[in-house]
């Protein structure tokens, strides 16, 4: 079926009105900001040295540990890693062996897990692994 000069501009108008329209909605979705989930106000984050770095039988048991943790009642997210194979770069410390990082609502919340059975059971467990331990205790502004 053969198009007339008439239908012929009213598609390519309808089609050029598409094309800007398509363009335009991509163009607002890229500009939109990716709506990122609330973490809890305070973070607390903790690196480990072993004493014994190289075992990772050490290594699996603070792991262990450190995932048990989660079960006290005002933690509210738990992340327990080893350092990534990034970069290599003067700002990266990859030096330690494990690291946890927990979630708290608030001080009163962390000062609750400071203080808890459990806490204090995993450091009595634990402790003899590791040679060193640095805190970061951040909150939210």
């Amino acid at each position: 079926m053969a198009m007339d000069h008439s239908n012929r501009r009213q598609f390519l108008a309808g089609t050029a009105l598409l094309g800007v329209a398509a363009t335009a909605s991509l163009n607002l979705k890229a500009e939109k900001p990716k709506a990122q989930p609330e973490l809890p106000k305070l973070i607390h984050k903790v690196f480990f040295w072993l004493k014994n770095p190289d075992s990772k039988e050490d290594q699996a048991k603070l792991i262990a540990g450190i995932k048990a943790l989660g079960a006290i009642e005002t933690v509210r997210a738990i992340h327990v890693g080893i350092p990534a194979s990034t970069e290599k770069r003067d700002v990266v410390d990859n030096s330690y062996q494990v690291s946890e990082m927990l979630c708290f609502d608030d001080v009163e919340g962390q000062n609750i897990y400071q203080a808890h059975p459990l806490h204090q059971k995993f450091i009595d467990e634990h402790a003899h692994l590791w040679r060193k331990v640095v805190v970061y205790d951040s909150i939210a502004v």
